[in-house]
């Protein structure tokens, strides 16, 4: 009997969108307005356009007021009560959760709420990057590493146990840059963040 199966490599996307505003006057990050709803709807959309079929989303500050306003259907919402420590306890977190998937996840492509300017093009390029289970790949803007990054699952435990404070990843992309698969994405998207007042005239 022939086995059917889908045997392509499942990235899945993992959206970091925990933050709790503080230079926004403490509004989540994850409900701030754009096109008319919530931000965290806006980028898993862009996950999903870009190829991630299974999304987890890692929510924590007003993570009850995000389940009941953002419409969310089919994502694994992760809820992080540690999220005041920083992004690092996200990341945590989101790769706990899909190390537990029903199916076997080979990487994460992970992104951040509050970067709107990176949409599905940069993703799909990123996720089509994928080579094995010890991937790992990155976004570039004109030089500079961003996001999203590509962990392949072989890295995870690793990329967790690094994972301290708000440095995220950054500690363990810079031990090991020179594994690092950069894709430029300049001509696609904007790695701009969401952090200010002033940040909020990027959202429409």
């Amino acid at each position: 009997m022939t086995d059917t199966r889908d045997t392509r490599p499942l990235v899945a996307g993992l959206l970091l969108a925990a933050g709790g505003g503080r230079r926004l006057g403490g509004r989540p990050k994850a409900l701030l307005p754009h096109r008319g709803r919530p931000l965290v709807e806006h980028a898993v959309r862009e996950l999903r356009e870009g190829g991630c079929e299974v999304v987890h989303v890692v929510l924590g500050a007003s993570a009850g007021l995000v389940r009941e306003r953002a419409l969310l259907p089919g994502c694994v919402l992760v809820d992080n009560p540690d999220w005041a420590e920083g992004m690092g306890s996200s990341l945590r977190a989101g790769l706990g959760s899909l190390a537990a998937e029903a199916l076997p996840v080979d990487a994460a492509l992970v992104s951040l709420v509050d970067q709107p300017g990176i949409g599905a093009r940069a993703v799909d390029r990123v996720r089509s990057a994928y080579r094995s289970r010890a991937s790992l790949v990155a976004a570039s803007y004109h030089g500079e590493r961003g996001h999203p990054v590509l962990f392949g699952a072989d890295r995870w435990a690793r990329v967790a146990a690094s994972a301290v404070g708000d440095r995220g990843a950054r500690d363990y992309l810079r031990a090991h840059r020179d594994a690092i698969t950069l894709v430029d994405c300049s001509d696609v998207a904007e790695p701009y963040d969401i952090d200010t007042e002033a940040d909020l005239a990027h959202l429409e």
